[in-house]
């Protein structure tokens, strides 16, 4: 009789609350773009230079001192110490400050770092200083695309995008 009792009474509590649900407006639809996070970006960065990393590739001589700030960051990379090898690669760009693959690895830890404004500018500079063919070129320009979405910046994104696709050179046929 107890559980009957119970449910009774519970009954009109929780028909109360049914129709205090129906009568409440519904909530506002935000149109919202996806992010896409840091992470995704600088993957997608890397997979367009591995992409063209087959046909060619310009790697000019490195200085013995900046190729080990450059290990170094790299090793700061894996462990997520991002502010790290930003100080590394910034020590890196001051012996060699026009080098493309510096600029270009500094625009992705700026990236990692939230400074898109840099990493944009630091990607167009390694590209203006760079080969403007090959896996470095197409990570300029992916970097560049990856911003502007981000950035909600459709156009300049789909144009960065079509470089990316000109930094792509045939190999020839061998038989």
């Amino acid at each position: 009789m107890l559980r009957r009792a119970l449910r009774y009474s519970a009954a009109p509590l929780s028909l109360a609350v049914m129709l205090a649900a129906c009568t409440q407006p519904p909530a506002p639809v935000q149109a919202t773009r996806p992010t896409v996070s840091d992470d995704q970006m600088v993957s997608s960065i890397h997979a367009a230079g591995d992409k063209e990393k087959s046909v060619i590739d310009v790697n000019p001589l490195r200085d013995p001192g900046v190729a080990a700030l450059q290990d170094a960051a790299e090793g700061d990379l894996r462990v997520g110490k991002y502010n790290d090898a930003a100080v590394k690669l910034d020590q890196a760009l001051k012996i060699s400050p026009d080098s493309p693959d510096l600029l270009q690895d500094r625009a992705e830890v700026a990236i990692r770092l939230k400074d898109y404004a840099s990493a944009e500018k630091l990607a167009h500079r390694s590209w203006e200083l760079g080969p403007r063919l090959g896996p470095l070129c197409a990570r300029n320009w992916q970097t560049i695309a990856e911003l502007r979405r981000h950035a909600g910046d459709d156009a300049g994104a789909a144009d960065a995008t079509k470089s990316v696709a000109q930094c792509h050179v045939e190999g020839m046929q061998r038989y």
